[in-house]
């Protein structure tokens, strides 16, 4: 059974779509394979938090403000994480940039979303980036996370037009519509082992993952 944390800082919008998937498994075979054992946020104020508990998953807040440097930050997440034995880490709006040192430790078992068909608008504001680019469509992106920003190898995408007239604000609501039911589905099939990598290279067993 793969154990993984979730990681965020916000208002935990892919982590309650993530815990509704687990929620399921009838209906999510995939999900079989593994559980979600702790919801671990940055921010004392992430209302994500009250979503992890009102779910029954346990929900701990190490602030990173409370720490003089970033690896001593990381070093009480770890420490947290390796008290429920947590094997993988799933990131849902993390709002923090991760170490290689960290990433290290769990090399290959650090899943992300990001709002955009990466390698397209990495960073920040990528849904005004896509509008403010005149694109037809953009979506998001599960990926592998690396050293990089948004570069790691990618598991799937889920394509979303931009339309006429969209701000970022609504891009962002439309892309989120299709990340809430692929960054579930795309972290099932990883952690039940249908997924393989080799390199920048990902290989996906079973169906197609993406929809537009």
């Amino acid at each position: 059974m793969n154990r993984f944390a979730i990681l965020f800082s916000g208002r935990g919008s892919n982590l309650e779509a993530i815990l509704q998937h687990w929620s399921r498994p009838e209906e999510n075979p995939d999900t079989r394979l593994s559980t979600p054992v702790l919801a671990l946020s940055n921010r004392p104020d992430a209302q994500g938090l009250e979503r992890a508990r009102a779910a029954g998953l346990p929900a701990k807040v190490i602030d990173h403000k409370s720490f003089a440097h970033r690896e001593a930050f990381e070093g009480a997440m770890i420490e947290a994480l390796d008290e429920v034995e947590a094997e993988w880490i799933v990131c849902a709006g993390f709002m923090r940039v991760l170490t290689p040192s960290f990433l290290k430790r769990y090399e290959g078992r650090v899943l992300n979303t990001h709002p955009s068909l990466l390698p397209a608008f990495p960073g920040i504001n990528a849904p005004e980036q896509a509008i403010a680019a005149g694109v037809t469509v953009s979506g998001c992106t599960v990926h592998f996370v690396d050293d990089g920003v948004d570069t790691g190898p990618i598991i799937a995408q889920g394509v979303v037009p931009v339309r006429p007239g969209d701000d970022g604000q609504v891009l962002g609501d439309r892309i989120r519509a299709v990340e809430h039911d692929l960054y579930p589905r795309a972290i099932a099939r990883v952690l039940s082992g249908q997924v393989h990598r080799e390199g920048r290279s990902v290989e996906v067993k079973g169906p197609p993952l993406g929809r537009s």
